[in-house]
């Protein structure tokens, strides 16, 4: 008989640095998708800010208590993350093992990710707090801003490999250019 062996969404290939900019992964940790139902939204975020100390954040933005995030994940949707959640008036899946969690940082982060994906890094448009469901190269992300230098990015876990040689190519290029 087989034996299942546990093993990381970027399975070794990182931390990976080039020039300013670090690429590592993010520390497991729980992740529920969440989805009130119709009419629900108030009384779910109460309920989260119960269970986890995070509401449901507003679009585009990234909720913060300690070490728990509520992400925008598109309209009526959150990644809460950081806490497992079981909030009553809302559907809700562990997607813990879905999601592979980048953190992106560096003085040149914003010059690597502007390669990959069509959102407006701007400061005044995607300031820290932000998040984004979007592309980065050909996968959908979900990219959040968490400070100056700092970009977390969520894949799916089947694409952590994809995700990391777009990410480095782009880094060797920005590193590159000096």
């Amino acid at each position: 008989m087989a034996n299942l062996i546990q093993q990381a969404p970027m399975g070794g290939m990182a931390p990976v640095s080039h020039g300013t900019v670090s690429l590592s992964e993010a520390p497991a940790v729980p992740i529920t998708w969440v989805a009130p139902y119709r009419g629900n939204a108030a009384a779910v975020s109460d309920a989260l800010n119960a269970e986890a100390g995070v509401g449901l954040p507003d679009p585009n933005t990234v909720v913060t208590a300690g070490q728990v995030r509520a992400v925008w994940f598109g309209p009526g949707q959150a990644l809460i993350l950081g806490a497992g959640v079981t909030p009553k008036g809302a559907a809700h899946a562990d997607q813990s093992d879905a999601w592979a969690w980048f953190v992106l940082e560096g003085a040149g982060a914003k010059d690597v990710l502007a390669r990959l994906t069509p959102v407006d890094l701007r400061d005044a448009v995607f300031p820290v707090g932000g998040a984004s469901r979007t592309l980065l190269f050909h996968m959908t992300t979900t990219l959040m801003r968490v400070s100056k230098d700092r970009y977390e990015i969520l894949v799916f876990r089947s694409m952590a490999a994809t995700a990391v040689h777009d990410l480095e190519t782009a880094m060797r290029r920005v590193a590159a250019r000096g």
